[in-house]
């Protein structure tokens, strides 16, 4: 796996936001084996830490040929990851990204995804100078809604029965947060 791929680290008041490397396979195996967790993911469940180190190397992918960008999020001082926040589709000749994120169930409801979210959205706005965030999620996510919603993200179209995963249509719901949004929300501050 190349270790060389250089992100940048995301600081925040509690949490640092790192490369995912081969060290965090376990971790990821952990969050994509969980049913609960993977619950409005519609993406195969890792059965094997092959699986997990699959999908880490397809993040590194990302890295590399500038398709996406995930971190995982770590609460400082300790180096261990407990979800991941990033930018998992990204458009770079459109400005655009899609943004994307999980977080270990124990550590719900303690404002970390909130955080780590503020970070990554500042860093794709400040940094990456994108036009727009879209985020994509399934309609009975309602904690993602909130959040999303949090952020001044605009619910933008409800496609019903648009993606097929192990046999059944799902829906999925399109949220968007344009610069300009996010620029005069960061004026009333």
């Amino acid at each position: 796996m190349d270790e060389k791929i250089n992100i940048p680290v995301l600081e925040t008041e509690r949490l640092l936001l790192r490369k995912m490397d081969k060290s965090d396979v376990k971790e990821i195996f952990y969050l994509r084996s969980d049913k609960d967790m993977m619950r409005y993911i519609p993406r195969p469940l890792c059965v094997t830490e092959e699986d997990a180190l699959k999908l880490i190397r397809l993040i590194q992918q990302g890295y590399r040929k500038n398709t996406g960008i995930n971190w995982g999020i770590t609460v400082k001082p300790d180096n261990t990851l407990i979800g991941t926040v990033g930018f998992v589709r990204m458009h770079p000749e459109h400005n655009r990204a899609e943004l994307g994120y999980m977080l270990d169930k124990n550590h719900h409801r303690k404002g970390i995804m909130t955080e780590a979210v503020a970070k990554v959205i500042e860093y794709g706005f400040e940094q990456m100078h994108l036009h727009t965030i879209e985020a994509v999620i399934d309609p009975g996510n309602i904690a993602s809604e909130i959040l999303l919603k949090n952020f001044g993200f605009e619910k933008e179209a409800h496609f019903k029965e648009n993606f097929l995963y192990e046999g059944q249509y799902l829906d999925s719901v399109h949220y968007t947060l344009f610069e300009e949004s996010y620029r005069s929300s960061i004026m009333k501050q």
